[in-house]
């Protein structure tokens, strides 16, 4: 019997990594390459990989990410790149006839006046906060090609929109960290240099959820291996499933936490010049629920995980 060939776009990033260990226990055929051995962006190259390899599955987890300052420096790099990776690897996906593909989105592509907990058909129905606007049309555009594709092919091309994700493998440089990576580094080295305080960006307002990486990894093999007639003949209207933890916290409490974890002793202070980025993002997930998906991670368990990976890269 024909072993299943599976590529994973992106597999030495925290969310790649993640769906790599999992499936590292089966029975499959795993196709990797590094940005050295394949350059996303360029089609020609991406094309002839996949005519090389013709893999079966997709896990799309390749992208340019970063936290609001990244975003804000470099807009036109987080534009370009992630359309390039997408339309590259969707397009040659399906010159390839590659039969099933899972694209890795991101709960930015919802609007900031989004109805909370934001459900999936929210999907354009607004204006997208500004401080993420050109990494979040690119997402989109990401989940529109797949629904495109599937529409004029009947292909088996989904998306899946994740909350905050934190975890192992995360990015820990503040250019490019996300909140969890960013205040654990930012606390951790206050520690060591005996700092009197740690400030933070905007108020410590905001109210996010937050969901540890293995948690999302399991939820997108389970959505990938759902049959395509599974979706028909429940009359999904939508091609994209909203993934979080189920539960909200704000800036300064899960700072707090973070701080008691990394054992810091000094103060919490916010710089109100810098920007908030949206007051509030709490997905409705009821859908990826009803396929019989729940997180298993409490925030503390996985902050305690995260910081000891963080100490271990850096010791």
């Amino acid at each position: 019997m024909k072993k299943y060939k599976i590529y994973i776009a992106g597999h030495t990033g925290m969310v790649g990594a993640a769906i790599l260990k999992i499936l590292k226990k089966k029975n499959i055929i795993l196709i990797l390459r590094s940005h050295n051995d394949l350059d996303l962006t360029n089609g020609a190259e991406v094309n002839n990989f996949f005519k090389t390899e013709k893999p079966d599955q997709v896990y799309l987890a390749a992208a340019k990410v970063g936290g609001i300052s990244a975003n804000v420096k470099k807009p036109a790099e987080f534009i370009y790149e992630n359309l390039m990776i997408q339309a590259n690897i969707i397009h040659a996906s399906f010159i390839n006839k590659v039969k099933k593909l899972l694209f890795i989105s991101s709960s930015c592509v919802y609007s900031k006046f989004s109805k909370q907990p934001i459900k999936e058909d929210s999907l354009l129905s607004s204006y997208l906060e500004k401080t993420v606007e050109p990494y979040a049309v690119a997402k989109i555009a990401g989940m529109k090609m797949c629904e495109a594709y599937n529409k004029q092919y009947s292909l088996d091309y989904k998306s899946i929109v994740p909350n905050n994700l934190y975890g192992p493998g995360d990015k820990y440089n503040q250019a490019n960290s996300h909140v969890v990576a960013a205040l654990i580094k930012k606390f951790h080295d206050a520690k060591i240099k005996n700092k009197p305080n740690v400030i933070l960006w905007g108020s410590g307002k905001p109210i996010r959820e937050f969901l540890y990486i293995d948690d999302f990894a399991r939820s997108c093999i389970l959505l990938m291996n759902k049959e395509k007639q599974f979706f028909k003949k429940n009359l999904i209207k939508f091609n994209h499933y909203n993934v979080g933890s189920g539960s909200e916290i704000s800036i300064l409490e899960l700072a707090k936490i973070i701080k008691k974890v990394v054992n810091y002793k000094g103060s919490i202070q916010f710089d109100l010049k810098k920007p908030d980025g949206i007051q509030r993002k709490f997905l409705n997930t009821s859908r990826i629920k009803s396929l019989g998906w729940r997180p298993k991670i409490s925030l503390l368990e996985g902050l305690k995980i995260t910081y000891k990976d963080y100490k271990n890269l850096n010791t």
